[in-house]
């Protein structure tokens, strides 16, 4: 989550000193979301094959891993607009 958050940090501070690489940045967010959330998965699917695991631990376990895909998604999000914001109007 903290390389998420430099990111984020890196898309704002892009937006007003590179504008040409707002659009990278924010792929590059959701890249590191997707590959976070896989990873969880992996982690957490290696746990439950070595135990036996409640139901509860695994969903909790699932509303983790989505977190970063989440945080992924609003920085790609947070890109989109302030691409919008930045084309030239005709």
């Amino acid at each position: 989550m903290s390389i998420m958050t430099i990111i984020l940090l890196a898309l704002l501070l892009a937006a007003w000193k590179a504008p040409a690489w707002v659009k990278e940045i924010g792929i590059m967010g959701l890249v590191v979301g997707v590959f976070g959330a896989l990873l969880g998965f992996y982690i957490g699917a290696k746990f439950m094959e070595s135990r036996d695991v409640a139901q509860s631990v695994i969903w909790g376990g699932m509303k983790v891993m989505v977190i970063p895909l989440f945080y992924g998604l609003i920085i790609y999000f947070v890109s989109l607009i302030i691409r919008i914001i930045q084309k030239p109007r005709i």
